[in-house]
């Protein structure tokens, strides 16, 4: 018993020290973490003050003017005006309530035109939607007191804000006059990425708004005044279509291309070339940006912005143009759409190009509008619409001949007669309906042989020998496909490379007849584009270089004046190919076009007599169906009238191109040669034109005066 009190002692002696051990070591806990809070407050609360308070710096981008269009001449087709502007630069992490507050305390100070009509055609037009967006900017809690808390668990960020901008009322959007014009701030403002720079107004900014903005910048964080551009278009709307646009900072970067601009080192706001020129050489014309340097805040405000390049405008395009010269062209064709059109036709294209160099000389495109009859610029159908074209593909055929073996400079000569075949139509010759001639190459061309071509063809086709009322016993789509590739070698059926985007390259049938490669031979199947043609007979005037067809040919700087400054960029001509003929055949085909504008017997002899130059050309007639804007006589079979041709013949200077498409189906309308005629009296400056460059020069000073 002794025993067991004893130890019973020795426990009981051990309860007070384990206690008071844990009693030490909580206050030792409670010291160290004393100790810790005063050091931070006391030792580092400086250090950690300034650093809540640091500032980030940031490189931010703006824009510049893009670069300006000029003719050959060196007069400005489009050019930049500047504009004052109120801008706004998003700082990171900047909630739409903190720029809804910003864009009422603006709307004090500035004006937004057309905030009232709740229309899209504009920047500053508001819709319903855009109420909304800025009522839920400025009071997001309220609108989500209408909301369930299952609803919001249950949707995603876009369904959510969906759901939020249903659920405000027509009359939470009443709003003031001044109210709605801080609404249309706001959706400029909210249209911008974080640090990227936008224009929240720049038309129309009057200097009381800059005054009183720049009074004011403490209190309008990210808001500043500079300068914007705007395109401009000294000659109106000449070359308008091919010249192009730019995007608006409310249209930003398109789509399709956003990822490479982007990559690039595009904002998302940016305004680039969206179509031909301007979307051609976006890269040229668009210049370097600013560059600043901004300072935000822990909240993401921006503090301070220190500019650190001011950025350089775009480089300056000049063309291959000379607008005293395309002016009259373009004048020719509409007063010929005007006064000379017939039946369907509705359109009239014409374009003129150096054939040395592929340098464009000229081009346009009239079309009537089927609802108002006003006559419209459709100069781009140049490169994107295709026609059947007629005998104007002749001269290729001839070559085509040479170059399969066909025929030869000793095997050229063939009898011109109809051709019966079985189960195809009738093929003839416009001067020889019934008998027997024989023509060569250069005579077939000087009198358009129909049959002289068709029997090309069957010779390709391995057949010599024509009966009458023979069976088609040839591979006739290995002869097109034959037929085509010789083709392609002129530019026919293929992209000539010109510098503008969107270029087409006609229409390719699938044969499904025999005859078919017969009539391929005169230009009754295939159709191809103006531009294409224009390149081909470029081709053979040249002596057989296919050479890409360009608008610009110089790319120049600007000065330290913002004008025009010295050359960066030639562009010299490209060589695609060199068609696979000999110089005599070609030479051959040469003299058959000059016989066509000079010979006894040449379809455009009477159109070219007495001229100041020497043409060779050929004309063409093709039956095709109507495809025009009068949507009710679509399919109408019309015939289309061509012309090919340049100048002067030993020493080309220009090649020309003209189709009238669209005409009743007979022979009364020569429009097609005659405005080839006037085209070249105006490039020579011959005839009706004889020094018309002055009287154009004269008129446009007045018109500058005015």
């Amino acid at each position: 018993m002794k025993t067991i009190k004893n130890n019973n002692k020795k426990k009981k002696s051990h309860i007070p020290f384990r206690l008071n051990f844990l009693f030490f070591t909580v206050f030792l806990l409670f010291a160290m973490l004393i100790l810790r809070l005063g050091y931070l407050q006391i030792v580092k609360g400086e250090e950690f003050e300034t650093e809540v308070q640091r500032t980030e710096t940031t490189l931010a981008t703006g824009t510049v003017p893009r670069g300006e269009i000029y003719d050959s001449q060196h007069r400005k087709l489009v050019g930049n005006e500047a504009l004052q502007a109120i801008t706004y630069t998003r700082g990171r992490g900047v909630s739409s309530e903190d720029m809804a507050k910003i864009a009422v305390n603006l709307a004090k100070y500035i004006e937004m035109p057309n905030v009232t009509e709740f229309e899209q055609d504009s920047d500053f037009d508001l819709s319903k939607r855009d109420l909304k967006d800025f009522w839920i900017a400025l009071d997001e809690d309220k609108v989500n007191k209408r909301i369930s808390d299952e609803q919001k668990e249950s949707l995603s960020g876009a369904e959510l804000y969906q759901l939020q901008v249903d659920s405000v009322t027509d009359e939470d959007i009443q709003f003031t006059e001044e109210e709605q014009e801080a609404a249309a701030i706001f959706k400029r403002m909210n249209g911008g990425y974080a640090l990227s720079t936008i224009n929240v107004k720049s038309e129309n900014v009057t200097n009381d708004e800059i005054a009183k903005v720049s009074e004011n910048l403490l209190a309008l964080p990210g808001i500043d005044t500079g300068t914007d551009w705007v395109r401009t278009y000294p000659e109106k709307d000449m070359l308008k279509s091919i010249l192009g646009n730019v995007t608006s900072e409310a249209e930003g970067l398109p789509e399709n291309k956003a990822a490479t601009y982007l990559a690039q080192g595009y904002a998302r706001n940016d305004r680039v070339g969206k179509s031909d020129l301007e979307l051609q050489y976006e890269e040229v014309l668009s210049g370097s940006k600013s560059k600043s340097e901004t300072e935000t805040n822990q909240n993401g405000d921006i503090v301070n912005t220190i500019q650190s390049y001011v950025g350089e405008k775009g480089d300056n395009l000049v063309l291959t143009t000379d607008m005293d010269f395309q002016k009259i062209v373009q004048e020719i064709a509409k007063e010929s759409l005007a006064t000379e059109s017939e039946g369907l036709n509705d359109s009239i294209y014409v374009v003129a190009a150096d054939p040395n160099n592929g340098e464009i000389l000229a081009m346009t495109g009239q079309k009537r509008n089927a609802e108002t009859g006003e006559i419209e610029d459709y100069t781009l159908d140049i490169i994107n619409s295709s026609f059947q074209m007629g005998s104007v593909v002749k001269p290729a055929t001839v070559l085509a001949g040479y170059m399969d073996g066909a025929i030869t400079l000793a095997d050229n000569t063939l009898v011109d007669e109809p051709l019966y075949i079985k189960s195809s139509p009738t093929i003839s010759s416009v001067f020889n309906r019934s008998g027997s001639v024989a023509v060569n190459d250069i005579t077939a061309l000087e009198r358009s042989s129909n049959v002289y071509m068709s029997k090309i063809a069957l010779r390709m086709g391995g057949e010599y020998d024509y009966y009458r009322n023979m069976a088609l016993d040839i591979d006739y789509q290995a002869v097109i496909k034959k037929l085509r590739n010789y083709y392609a070698q002129f530019g026919l059926g293929v992209k000539t490379g010109i510098d503008l985007p969107g270029e087409g390259s006609g229409f390719t049938g699938t044969a499904d007849n025999p005859g078919l490669a017969l009539q391929f031979t005169f230009g009754q199947y295939d159709t191809y584009t103006p531009i294409q043609m224009l390149q081909y007979v470029s081709t053979i005037a040249n002596g057989g270089k296919r050479i890409a067809p360009r608008l610009v040919d110089e790319i120049r700087s600007t000065d330290a004046n913002g004008n025009m400054g010295a050359i960066q960029t030639q562009l010299e001509t490209e060589v695609l190919n060199i068609v696979d003929v000999g110089k005599e055949e070609l030479s051959r085909v040469q003299q058959g076009m000059y016989q066509v504008t000079n010979g006894a017997n040449g379809s455009a002899t009477s159109y070219f007599t007495g001229t100041e130059y020497t043409v060779a050309g050929k004309t063409g007639t093709a039956e095709a169906p109507y495809y025009g804007n009068q949507t009710d006589r679509i399919g109408e079979m019309t015939t289309n009238r061509t012309f090919v041709g340049y100048a002067p013949y030993d020493n080309p200077e220009i090649a020309v191109f003209v189709i009238v498409p669209f005409l009743p189906n007979t022979n009364t309308n020569h429009e097609n040669t005659i405005v080839a005629r006037k085209v070249l009296d105006a490039y020579f400056q011959v005839g009706d034109y004889k020094d018309l460059s002055g009287e154009i020069a004269e008129n446009q000073d007045e018109e500058t005066e005015e």
